[in-house]
């Protein structure tokens, strides 16, 4: 191979690492913190959890900036095949960097993956959507390609039946007045839901959903004032309910299941389907107790998801996105 073959085939791994890592910052992460950095090193692309962006209170043992940073690498990974890239994933690949999520390398580039293309279509079309979805029911096939999906990212997802919906809208309530009643919760609430401009992050007031009448109850960001957006008068009825799960709380699986969460949310965009992750239950020791009984004898609850067709086709406003220069660091190569 030439010198010149070699900085084309160079060029063209950073071209596609940096696009990939831009896909990522559409990744879904709690309060939007997009809790991640991406390296660019010659023919690696790393990923990197940002513990600086950990919400100390909502999240104290870093699970879901864990399951965060696995929606990230899911789209990054799922970019890159679009593109027709093959790709090897190391991940936690280095016991002395913790912070250290995943480490990519390219291999051959050849036909586009038809799956890939399809979830990379649904990429800028994902909305974490909190109103009222309407009463069509969500089929079972459906829901049977979306555990499918799952599954093949290394977790599970179980579709809870209706008693069991109901001990999720009791766990979410539960966990939503233990927070509530925290002020250091409602402090960094209050935070992230008044960013300061340009910030490209956080949940903005235009994006919260005002309180109504729902079977799951869905977190309140706007407890002193009120959210810009109306519920609307689809109540969930058509909803469909599912968690994501595990088979334990290591990094490792955390990673797994939040790369599981991405293909899910992806796949149920493509699907027609509005989707809107609930975490609330997770974010307090006791509630959790009650998702690990739904889940009993299959794994760990990592988080729940309302699925359901949208009750209205008024378009959500888009959430904020951080500047790509100050998440993507490209590090020169070595003379």
């Amino acid at each position: 191979m030439t010198a010149s073959s070699d900085h084309v085939t160079a060029t063209r791994a950073r071209a596609a690492f940096e696009a990939a890592a831009r896909t990522s910052l559409r990744a879904p992460s709690v309060f939007n913190t997009q809790p991640w950095r991406w390296r660019i090193l010659g023919d690696a692309l790393e990923l990197r959890a940002d513990p600086g962006r950990r919400l100390e209170s909502t999240d104290p043992d870093g699970t879901l900036m864990l399951l965060s940073c696995g929606a990230a690498l899911h789209h990054a990974r799922t970019a890159l095949a679009a593109a027709g890239w093959t790709t090897t994933v190391e991940r936690l690949p280095d016991p002395d960097q913790p912070d250290l999520m995943a480490r990519l390398r390219l291999g051959r580039s050849g036909p586009v993956d038809p799956e890939a293309r399809v979830l990379a279509a649904a990429i800028p079309r994902r909305r974490t959507d909190r109103r009222a979805f309407g009463p069509r029911e969500v089929p079972a096939a459906t829901l049977d390609r979306l555990r499918r999906v799952v599954e093949r990212e290394g977790a599970g997802l179980h579709v809870l039946r209706e008693d069991q919906t109901a001990m999720l809208a009791v766990s979410t309530d539960l966990a939503a007045t233990a927070e509530l009643d925290d002020p250091d919760y409602r402090a960094e609430l209050h935070e992230w839901t008044h960013r300061p401009d340009g910030s490209g992050d956080g949940v903005p007031l235009t994006t919260a959903v005002r309180p109504g009448l729902r079977r799951v109850p869905v977190r309140d960001f706007a407890p002193d004032e009120e959210g810009e957006l109306a519920a609307g008068e689809g109540r969930d009825r058509g909803a469909s309910y599912v968690i994501v799960y595990g088979i334990g709380y290591r990094p490792i699986d955390l990673l797994l299941g939040g790369e599981a969460l991405s293909a899910l949310l992806l796949r149920a965009t493509a699907e027609g389907l509005a989707t809107a992750p609930l975490s609330d239950a997770v974010e307090v020791t006791w509630p959790r107790h009650l998702l690990r009984y739904l889940v009993s004898g299959l794994g760990e609850p990592y988080v729940a998801v309302r699925l359901g067709y949208a009750g209205t086709a008024e378009p959500l406003p888009p959430a904020p996105r951080r500047d790509p220069a100050e998440v993507i660091e490209v590090v020169p190569a070595r003379p």
